[in-house]
């Protein structure tokens, strides 16, 4: 007991050292201050020509954070905020010695990405650094916003902000002024803490250099770690906190449906829908939103995933406005890379497809936030019941539903715990019912830790023929842990996961079933290096090196329905590898697959040997992206349950293209392709899909898009399986008009075909929406 009392000693000793060394390290880093004014005459046009970025104080200590932190800004940024009862103005002067090589492209909304030069500022209205919101303003006005949770540390551009802003050019840099409307901003009524901001520059040259204006460094647990109060806002929380701010957004939208196929007749459909949302934030802390007789339709398609070797389903991106508000308070889950899900995902709202209406309150408190939604959803949609080894996939037609879910997250000092509900109701007996808790700590700086616990009733179940039934209750649990860790010197993961075979959450994403898991990062952070080719003279700078080891095994849980034994290992990873970054953003990733895997119940555990190759890299201005994933090797077949030579290829490339007339072409290009060879070495199962999206556009509202999509998947038949073919296209064109947020107008074309049967969809539609109020 002494020996394990000075073990704690020391340990908390070191802990401390390690925080004194690195505070050390830090340069002095001033807050930014803020005039406070009634009422600020500011024409947003970037010039920061107005009277009053004369008066405002003038903030400009900012450190470098990639490709290496702890350094001096090489580049000077200036920043001024000026704060009115309406909203935050912020006024950025940011100065380069080589203004010909700025690049600021016009691309779409939410694409300013590091290949680019922009300024981006994070807020954070509550003030306890758990959640921020940003926006991101191009060298040319052209705006990127979301938010971004301490817990998973994931930028989230889905989310869009009513903001105005504007970027001028100079003859030693750009400026840039963002009006931030305070009806945007989420904070208590009364207790909160200070409103903390960060700001940040990407010039993307050689090294693709990030400076920010807080001491926030590559050893910080996550991002928004060190946002820092604002000063001189005075009164403006108090006097804004019970002002009441309405909007309303009528939607109308014209559509002309055609399908026919080789087994069905020939159909035609008009539609005219009439939507209205409503957003209210009648104080500080409340917001209501309402949607009645919405239209869901996707304007941009889902980039295409490979999935024909695989019997689990595949998370997709939310999209749609009305799910996005606040959608930290939700817990919401992010995919991890196979597009699995990854943390809580209790609610996954791509699981509601076409409500007539829908209601949702959130709250947020100094120490607690809460939300509850309720909808009508009149689509089936996609329902999945899963298990060990795959996920079943049912799509009724005309099964409606009531779909409800809430939940309230209580924040401590360190911690914080929250409960939640998840109930589908289809009516007739039939439902989904999940009740549970999650919570997160931060155990010290650089360590924290997050889970949760959830248990499901359900009702609803489906016959042979898919057909919806009333089930006896089916009971089941989820419970989830996951461990961080990370210093100068190593930067860990660890996740435990348990899933009973009966679980099921129809309003979340649960593609597998009946299993543990326990799964281990670590990787060994080395710092900056200098890499060589051997037996050559050609070097060139990491900044950025790690060996990295990926462990993970998945063991069975006993289902007698689906003839699953207890204890029997259908997965276990072995993944060695190195990765590191250099200059122009390259990132190279090497891994050595020495895995096992087992297709179902009753095959034998496979042993697959593969090597993973990668790269990331931003090549020229004009060429602004360019990435390869590749691996090859002993793949598994999953249908065919045999090893074979294969491999699984993805490409990536953004182009970015100025036209006279200030015209500019954006152009991304998205390629995958999987096989594996059966005994013969004959190429048994072969998967191909691509997508090209260009976009032309004209000004900065208005906007030409063309997606042209593919995929397709072959199978050679054999002494086990059948032969199986099938191939889609899809062809979109769209114009948009769009005026930030208030208004937007939009007509297009879609066309689809897929085989076999013959399968062909048309569709031509306009769309207009419009915002009263404020």
């Amino acid at each position: 007991m002494k020996r394990t009392r000075h073990a704690v000693a020391s340990a908390c000793l070191a802990l401390l050292g390690s925080a004194a060394a690195r505070a050390a390290e830090l340069p002095d880093m001033p807050w930014p201050k803020a005039l406070r004014v009634e009422q600020a005459s500011v024409q947003i046009d970037g010039r920061l020509d107005d009277a009053i970025w004369q008066r405002a104080p003038i903030h400009d200590s900012f450190i470098q954070l990639q490709p290496q932190d702890k350094k001096p800004a090489r580049w000077r940024t200036t920043v001024q905020v000026v704060a009115d009862r309406d909203a935050l103005i912020f006024g950025i002067r940011c100065y380069d010695d080589a203004p010909e090589q700025i690049r600021a492209p016009l691309v779409r909304r939410d694409q300013v990405k590091r290949d680019q030069d922009y300024v981006v500022v994070f807020l954070d209205p509550m003030g306890q650094r758990r959640t921020a919101q940003f926006v991101r303003v191009g060298a040319n006005g052209v705006v990127a916003d979301g938010s971004i949770a301490a817990v998973d540390d994931v930028e989230d551009f889905a989310p869009d902000f009513d903001v105005k802003a504007a970027a001028h050019r100079l003859p030693d840099g750009y400026s840039i002024e963002l009006r931030w409307p305070l009806s945007t901003l989420r904070y208590p009524y009364q207790g909160g803490a200070d409103w903390r901001l960060m700001v940040g520059r990407s010039v993307p040259r050689d090294e693709n250099v990030f400076i920010v204006s807080a001491p926030l460094t590559q050893d910080s647990l996550h991002n928004i770690a060190e946002l820092q109060p604002i000063e001189g806002l005075g009164d403006l929380v108090q006097t804004v906190r019970e002002r009441s701010f309405v909007e309303l957004r009528p939607e109308l939208t014209l559509r002309r449906h055609e399908e026919r196929s080789a087994a069905t007749p020939f159909m035609r459909q008009n539609d005219a829908n009439l939507g209205l949302e409503l957003k209210w934030r009648p104080r500080a802390d409340w917001v209501i939103d309402a949607t009645l007789n919405p239209d869901f339709s996707q304007v941009e398609l889902d980039v295409p995933q490979l999935t024909g070797n695989t019997r689990f389903a595949l998370q997709l991106t939310e999209k749609r406005p009305f799910f996005l508000e606040s959608q930290d308070v939700t817990g919401k889950g992010q995919p991890d890379e196979s597009g699995q899900a990854r943390g809580l995902a209790a609610f996954y709202s791509r699981a509601i497809t076409d409500p007539n209406w829908g209601l949702r309150a959130t709250w947020r408190g100094a120490e607690a936030e809460g939300t509850f939604l309720s909808l009508r959803d009149k689509g089936g949609g996609r329902i999945f019941r899963s298990n060990a080894y795959e996920t079943l996939e049912y799509l009724p037609q005309n099964l409606s539903s009531q779909v409800s879910f809430g939940r309230l997250h209580q924040q401590f000092e360190h911690w914080g715990a929250a409960g939640l509900v998840s109930i589908r109701d289809y009516g007739l007996g039939r439902h989904n019912w999940v009740l549970g808790t999650d919570f997160h700590a931060n155990l010290s700086e650089q360590a924290s830790m997050r889970g949760h616990v959830l248990m499901s009733s359900t009702t609803l179940g489906f016959d042979d023929e898919g057909t919806p039934l009333r089930q006896r209750a089916q009971n089941g649990s989820y419970v989830w842990l996951e461990g961080r860790h990370r210093t100068e010197d190593w930067a860990n993961a660890f996740h435990v996961e348990r899933l009973s075979p009966r679980f099921a959450n129809d309003n979340g994403f649960v593609s597998q079933t009946g299993i543990q898991r326990l799964t281990a990062q670590i990787n060994r952070r080395m710092g900056s290096q200098t890499m060589s080719l051997p037996g050559t003279s050609l070097s060139w700078p990491a900044y950025e090196f790690e060996w990295q080891l990926k462990l993970a095994q998945t063991s069975t849980l006993s289902d007698a329905q689906f003839g699953v034994p207890s204890g029997q290992v259908m997965e276990r990873l072995v993944q060695p590898g190195v990765w590191f970054t250099s200059a122009r953003k390259f990132e190279f990733w090497a891994h050595l697959g020495l895995d096992a895997q087992r297709a179902r119940a009753t095959s034998p555990l496979h042993q697959p040997r593969t090597v993973n190759l990668g790269f990331i890299l931003n090549p020229s201005s004009w060429f602004s992206l360019f990435s390869i994933d590749y691996e090859f090797g002993q793949r598994l077949d999953v249908e065919a349950d045999r090893l074979g030579r294969g491999q699984m290829l993805t490409v990536d490339g953004n182009f970015r293209f100025n036209l006279p007339a200030r015209m500019a072409l954006e152009w991304n290009q998205h390629l995958g392709w999987s096989d594996v060879r059966g005994p013969q070495h004959q190429r048994s199962l072969q998967e191909w899909l691509g997508q090209s999206l260009a976009v032309l556009h004209f000004t900065a509202q208005d906007s030409l898009r063309l997606i042209l999509q593919q995929r397709g998947l072959s199978r050679v038949a054999d002494a086990s399986l059948e032969a199986d073919r099938r191939h889609g296209s899809t062809q979109s064109l769209v114009y948009q008009h769009r005026d930030g947020l208030s208004s937007a107008f939009s007509v297009g074309y879609t066309h689809t075909r897929r085989q076999p049967g013959e399968a062909v969809q048309k569709e031509w539609f306009a769309k207009y929406s419009t915002v009263f109020g404020r």
